[in-house]
């Protein structure tokens, strides 16, 4: 079985539809998921959820979903700068501002984790399981360079065995290792790269008997539309460069910022 994973759409509706168009022109897929934060930071939240909502695509809730679903204090993200810390506020505001009570309410039904049985559930076949952040929290950020025993204790708290796929989001940098016989897969993101890469971007997994398969896919969409309608919102004008640069512009000002003995 094939599926296709997008996470981390973040209101980019111009990725979105690129992306459904890419899988859609595959014949091979079976199903497509989405793994949490289609809201925040671009101007298209309720498009982005009515699109999914249309194409009965499921999914779990990622941090954003779920700090807006509930109008909890702020979005649950991750500062590397106090300016980035900044810029997610007003992000978070305009997004709660901005979401319909119907988005609002759907994001709310999200769930935590979903559990999908390739083989079928008659059979002691592999498992994989889509979260957005860790098996705790959608907020954890399961970054390349977090340990073996990490990835370990993350498979083990959500009962992963030898064979099982963890897929997650959440960092918008993909990545697939394999640990203990457990294949964990970062999706990237299809609305807000931070690789450097301003394509958007997805994977395909393909479960089979013999073992698991990843392909990471990047898709050419129309940034610089997406990048004026930014410009023409009122949410920060830093937020169109991030989409054309493919976060490099945020990590280069990020790094500067860091002295020898950090």
């Amino acid at each position: 079985m094939r599926y296709a994973l997008l996470s981390d759409v973040h209101a980019n509706l111009p990725a979105l539809e690129a992306v459904l168009e890419h899988i859609g022109g595959r014949n091979d897929i079976s199903a497509t998921y989405h793994l949490g934060d289609l809201v925040g930071y671009a101007p298209w939240p309720n498009e982005v959820v009515a699109l999914l909502r249309e194409r009965g695509i499921p999914g779990v809730a990622g941090n954003y979903d779920s700090t807006v679903a509930t109008d909890y204090k702020h979005c649950g993200c991750q500062y590397e700068d106090s300016r980035q810390e900044e810029l997610s506020h007003l992000s978070y505001a305009w997004t709660r501002e901005h979401v319909s009570a119907r988005t609002k309410a759907w994001l709310g039904g999200l769930p935590f984790r979903i559990d999908i049985r390739p083989l079928g559930g008659h059979v002691s076949g592999p498992t994989v399981t889509l979260v957005h952040g860790n098996q705790s929290l959608n907020t954890v950020y399961v970054h390349a360079d977090r340990s073996d025993e990490f990835l370990a204790q993350m498979g083990a708290s959500l009962g992963s065995r030898s064979g099982d796929v963890v897929c997650f989001g959440h960092t918008h940098k993909p990545f697939h290792r394999e640990v203990g016989g457990v294949s964990f897969v970062n999706t990237g993101s299809a609305g807000r790269p931070k690789d450097g890469d301003p394509r958007a971007g997805y994977v395909v997994l393909d479960v089979r008997e013999g073992g698991v398969s990843v392909e990471f896919l990047r898709v050419d969409y129309d940034v610089e539309a997406a990048a004026q309608a930014i410009l023409a919102s009122s949410l920060p004008g830093e937020f169109a460069e991030y989409l054309r640069t493919g976060g490099a512009l945020a990590r280069t000002a990020a790094d500067s910022s860091l002295t020898p003995a950090r």
